[in-house]
């Protein structure tokens, strides 16, 4: 099997100045200047989407929103198309992070909306998935990913999956200070590749890079990745810094 090279993403949520973010895009940039061992996603506000696309335009940083609205256009107040991510230089878009589910009542069935409209503009789509601490305790850890996996990526064919990431965020772990261990992360994302397998095949699965998110750190990322299933860190404190960013990304390498 052909190694999966790791993505280290940072999802900004709603932080940072202007200012301080095209300081930060433009740091990030300058230590990520071309295609390496490592991807760079960056998922800024929206409105700071013009300043990430300036900042980074001469790297290999990709980027995108943190949310979209699956319409092409039309009387949506408040909310950030496609074509607008993708006509300043974007390539991806976060769906169903646990904060839009949670915090804001978006449904798997919006999610899936969401997953299929990014494929069709041709961007990728990351998708995330995952339980509470409730749902762990009681046992339907695998119940609710292998929903919200299924529910996701329904309204795609097989054929389209190259145009999807999958993020596990455990929300138990989301801005906690918790972390899930490595075992705890890699049997999650092991039933989640088995999942892929058993629903579009070997191939599919073996290519899907699955990533982990929940309070990643410089000092936890090597423990992550050297777990086969684990294929990067959606990162959202550690990615408001440069400091801290750049060493999450540097403290990754290639594994297969």
């Amino acid at each position: 099997m052909a190694a999966r090279i790791p993505i280290i993403a940072g999802n900004w949520k709603m932080n940072l100045s202007p200012d301080q973010a095209r300081e930060l895009s433009a740091g990030l940039a300058r230590e990520h200047t071309r295609p390496g061992t490592v991807e760079v996603f960056i998922f800024p506000p929206a409105p700071y989407l013009s300043i990430v696309a300036e900042s980074t335009r001469a790297s290999a940083i990709r980027f995108g929103a943190q949310n979209i609205y699956p319409e092409p256009k039309g009387a949506f107040t408040g909310e950030t198309s496609l074509s607008m991510v993708s006509g300043l230089g974007g390539q991806l878009a976060l769906v169903g992070h646990s904060e839009r589910r949670h915090q804001f009542g978006e449904t798997d069935s919006q999610a899936a909306r969401k997953v299929a409209a990014t494929v069709q503009a041709e961007l990728t789509a990351v998708l995330c998935v995952g339980e509470t601490l409730e749902q762990r305790e009681a046992g339907q850890t695998e119940s609710i990913v292998t929903d919200q996996i299924e529910s996701g990526l329904r309204e795609i064919g097989a054929h389209h999956l190259d145009q999807v990431v999958l993020a596990y965020e455990p929300v138990w772990a989301i801005g906690t200070g918790k972390t899930a261990t490595p075992d705890q992360a890699q049997a999650v994302h092991h039933l989640s590749r088995a999942l892929l397998r058993k629903q579009y095949g070997e191939a599919a699965a073996s290519s899907m890079r699955i990533l982990y998110g929940g309070s990643v750190t410089p000092d936890t990322i090597s423990g992550l990745l050297a777990r086969p299933d684990i294929d990067g860190a959606l990162v959202g404190g550690a990615s408001l810094t440069l400091d801290s960013f750049a060493s999450i990304i540097q403290n990754s390498g290639f594994h297969s």
